[in-house]
């Protein structure tokens, strides 16, 4: 394996027995996947008037000693965080990173596919989603439901984080192109429906996808996208993560239309391969349009895989053990019935 790569899931694990990662409450191990591990909301939530970062020479706590804070929200019990607010919650977790180690955060997918806008910030940050090198303090998760908003509670995860010995060492890059061709009855895609109601992020499966999501159709293999809405659409290309690699999703690049091309962006070793289950796996894009409308045509290109490697294979790769979106096509969120 390489020198440099991604930690898999049993190093992961003794990240907390090395006092890598403290945590308020003792890990639960459904948070460790086979190359991250899923951050939980504390125990309080601020509401705040904007986003920030705290810059180099300020800790978050600093910044929140200030007017940023309209008020604060007990988590404890479940608490509503609504849509087109700002919010910051204190993670459970903390780091201490040694030498040579840091680590990158992302939105779970089933964060993303709600259109909750989400990322990690940390003491002295500079950068959101990164803890640089020697890292050693709190973790907060900025938090802005866009179309639903959402009940969450304390232990809540919608946030992941990896971690990462050496340099980025890129083995590759594949493009990856929309599918307006059409899947089950035609339908390429869906829009999120405006006030459609609230979801309980405790309830898997537990919210008819017809009262929040609009099925799309794309007759001419053409889709227009409005400004401010939200779609989840699926790539036209099957994708796979070998069980030595992990990857993430960029956008292709930020100049080639007005549109987001996705939120969450860690992508498993074993997803979308046969020996778990995966054969036919796609990638599905949480895409918001952004200023003009702009029209998407079957097979244009909207985002990119780049691949690294892992440090050593995972002991459960994705889709190995109980996983939400493996051998998926086009596909919504876990909170949502079929």
């Amino acid at each position: 394996m390489s020198a440099s790569g991604i930690l898999p899931d049993h190093q992961l694990q003794a990240l907390f027995d090395q006092g890598v990662i403290a945590a308020d409450t003792p890990p639960d191990a459904a948070q460790i996947q086979p190359a991250s591990i899923d951050l939980r909301l504390g125990a309080k939530a601020f509401r705040l008037r904007a986003s920030f970062l705290p810059g180099h020479a300020l800790s978050v706590a600093d910044r929140l000693a200030d007017d940023l804070v309209m008020h604060t929200v007990d988590l404890r019990d479940g608490a509503v965080l609504e849509t087109g607010c700002v919010y910051l919650a204190p993670l459970q977790e903390r780091l201490k990173l040694p030498a040579g180690l840091s680590a990158a955060m992302n939105p779970k997918s089933s964060t993303g596919r709600i259109d909750v806008f989400t990322r990690v910030i940390t003491d002295q940050g500079i950068a959101f989603d990164q803890a640089p090198l020697g890292y050693e303090g709190p973790l907060y998760a900025e938090i802005c439901p866009r179309t639903f908003s959402i009940l969450a509670r304390e232990g809540d995860r919608l946030s992941q984080i990896r971690f990462r010995r050496g340099a980025h060492e890129c083995l590759r890059e594949v493009t990856v192109s929309v599918d307006l061709a059409g899947f089950d009855n035609g339908i390429v895609g869906y829009r999120a429906r405006r006030h459609a109601g609230l979801v309980d992020l405790s309830r898997l499966g537990g919210h008819a996808s017809a009262r929040f999501w609009e099925p799309m159709t794309a007759p001419d293999r053409r889709l227009v996208l409005d400004p401010g809405e939200f779609y989840i659409l699926a790539s036209r290309e099957a994708v796979s993560i070998g069980l030595d690699e992990a990857a993430e999703m960029a956008p292709i690049a930020p100049e080639i239309g007005e549109f987001r091309a996705h939120y969450a962006g860690f992508f498993d070793p074993g997803f979308g391969i046969a020996e778990t289950g995966g054969t036919g796996s796609r990638a599905v894009l949480e895409v918001r349009g952004h200023d003009v409308p702009f029209m998407l045509d079957h097979g244009q290109a909207i985002a990119r895989l780049v691949y690294e490697p892992m440090l050593a294979r995972p002991a459960a790769a994705y889709g190995a053990v109980a996983s939400n979106y493996q051998a998926q096509g086009l596909k919504l969120s876990k909170f949502f019935a079929d």
